[in-house]
């Protein structure tokens, strides 16, 4: 939460920047339902971020992207991006997914809410609810890209749509590559605690082939 709240100190605009910390501090919705923890909800039940603080990490990792990608368009394409509704949307893009998920059996699953009502239509409700500026409504509306009620419109948009989908990707693909890795070695499925511990499985594989990555799950190669 330090670290999220360190990025949202560079909005600049100072009434957007405090309605981002406090929707990041407090998140409340008027409808009833379970909701976990930021920094323990996951980033989902089985695609991405799939376990416990994989939401932070995710929202991080597509707030720094999406800083990349202003440099990007600015210093090389010569366009004019507006830094502060990239932030405010890329911090809070994810952030009603604390009501989405619930604990089951050592994973989540969605939860009765999340069954009935998307974390992106949560949070775009929620958004209008608190008076964001409509440019940052608009970010969270969208952020899903072809598959959001409104695709992408504006640049700022775009930004955050990208980032989300290309750090989405790399949990999914690392993650369903190190589960692979491990089923083949062991014969026994079992899914990564983290993005750290599925890096760890995909580097012994490159280090040491197949027993490597027998290795480091025995606990022989640490």
């Amino acid at each position: 939460m330090s670290e999220l709240e360190a990025l949202a100190a560079g909005i600049g605009d100072e009434a957007l920047r405090e309605m981002v910390l406090d929707f990041l501090k407090v998140p409340d919705i008027g409808l009833e339902g379970a909701k976990l923890p930021l920094d323990e909800c996951p980033g989902g039940a089985y695609v991405h971020h799939a376990y416990k603080g994989g939401l932070i990490q995710h929202t991080l990792a597509v707030a720094r992207l999406c800083l990349t990608l202003c440099d990007l368009v600015e210093e090389v394409y010569g366009g004019r991006v507006d830094r502060d509704v990239v932030l405010a949307g890329a911090l809070l893009h994810d952030v009603m997914k604390c009501y989405a998920y619930v604990p089951n059996e050592g994973r989540y699953r969605t939860s009765a809410l999340g069954e009935r009502v998307d974390h992106l239509t949560l949070l775009t409700a929620e958004m209008i609810a608190r008076g964001f500026p409509l440019e940052v409504v608009h970010v969270a509306a969208s952020h899903h890209g072809e598959q959001s009620p409104v695709k992408p419109k504006t640049l700022e948009a775009l930004i955050v749509s990208i980032a989300d989908l290309a750090d989405s990707e790399l949990s999914r693909q690392t993650l369903r590559a190190a589960e692979y890795l491990i089923r083949e070695s062991t014969g026994a499925r079992r899914f990564c605690v983290s993005s750290e511990e599925a890096l760890g499985v995909l580097e012994a594989k490159a280090r040491g082939g197949w027993d490597g990555v027998r290795r480091l799950l025995s606990g022989k190669d640490k």
